[in-house]
């Protein structure tokens, strides 16, 4: 008798302990393969190149010194280097686990690169240190790109470092110019004015840069922390290296004022005719970038106070086609979310 009680004392264990452990199992959602990834991070320059021009300014900070009778004298000349792939990235990743050690990625990222120094022009005359001229522009990147991936782990379950190889393709993007200038110059003839007064020149600008599509390649190293079976944070170093090729530019913002001063004291005396965005010239406000200027290209053939004048002035302008890179070395961090 004691051995039949044993028996069904076991089995009624066995199905008790196989009930509770099926309603365990039953109260645990299964893993999706599908997972999103929220990222930010910040990029580093890792390769700086030489800057485009801004028009017919070269990027340099050059300073001169003017002194009456002589040939201007330059006093320091500094070529401007640097890279559009600095700033901040924050990025929305669709992701699928093909298995343990494989997955694919798709993210859209958002970038804003900080403002570099494009080219500056400061000349002053000698012993007053007078500024009879100045140029200043600064430019930076914002630009939406979607990056495609294939990401190789060990499939480990807490602690899983990765790797991530992929291409970049621009969705969208330009890089904006801000210019400000000064020129002090003479009034022009025929203008009664008193003795030794100048005309002074403010001019403001704001230019965008449209590039031509591109493809760029990304690679990733990086480390994820499972803090529960759905929901981990990660981190990592990306490089990049995208290369843009500039197509097209358009003046967005123009502001020009012109002011008679006493050319001893910098007294206003009165205002003068200025000239706003409205104002511009079809080739002053648009200009197409080709890789050879010749004979048949829209170019500039001379100046008309601070017009500048083409050959055409009611077509767009010809300038060579400039190159920068929005790539470099960055460090991110963010959270995953299995679906």
């Amino acid at each position: 008798m004691k051995i039949p009680h044993l028996l069904s004392a076991a089995t009624l264990a066995l199905a008790i302990t196989g009930s509770v452990h099926a309603q365990d199992k039953s109260g645990v959602a299964p893993h999706s393969k599908f997972y999103l990834k929220v990222a930010g991070g910040y990029f580093f320059s890792v390769f700086p190149g030489q800057y485009p021009n801004v028009g017919p300014y070269p990027p340099q900070d050059l300073r001169t010194e003017f002194t009456p009778g002589r040939p201007l004298d330059t006093l320091s000349r500094k070529i401007l280097t640097g890279s559009y792939g600095e700033g901040v990235r924050g990025g929305l990743t669709f992701g699928y686990n093909i298995n343990k050690y494989l997955a694919v990625e798709g993210t859209f990222n958002y970038f804003s690169s900080r403002k570099n120094l494009m080219t500056r022009s400061l000349a002053t005359v000698a012993g007053s240190g007078k500024v009879l001229g100045s140029v200043e522009s600064n430019g930076h990147v914002n630009a939406i790109d979607f990056a495609p991936s294939l990401v190789v782990s060990p499939g480990y379950e807490k602690v899983n470092p990765y790797v991530r190889i992929g291409v970049v393709v621009p969705l969208w993007g330009h890089l904006t110019i801000e210019t400000e200038a000064t020129q002090l110059s003479a009034p022009p003839a025929g203008l009664p004015v008193p003795p030794g007064a100048m005309v002074l020149t403010n001019i403001s600008r704001k230019e965008q840069i449209k590039p031509n599509p591109t493809i760029g390649v990304q690679g990733a190293l990086g480390v994820a922390f499972t803090v529960s079976p759905r929901f981990g944070v990660f981190v990592e170093a990306e490089y990049r290296n995208v290369p843009v090729r500039s197509k097209e530019k358009e003046i967005t913002a123009y502001t020009e004022t012109n002011t008679l001063v006493n050319g001893a004291t910098g007294a206003t005396i009165q205002a003068l005719p200025g000239r706003n965005l409205d104002n511009l010239s079809v080739a002053e406000k648009n200009t197409k970038y080709v890789t050879t200027l010749d004979k048949g290209s829209n170019t500039e053939v001379g100046k008309k106070g601070a017009q500048t004048l083409y050959k055409n002035n009611n077509e767009p302008s010809n300038d060579l086609k400039s190159y920068i890179n929005v790539g470099g070395l960055g460090l991110n961090a963010g959270i995953k979310f299995r679906l």
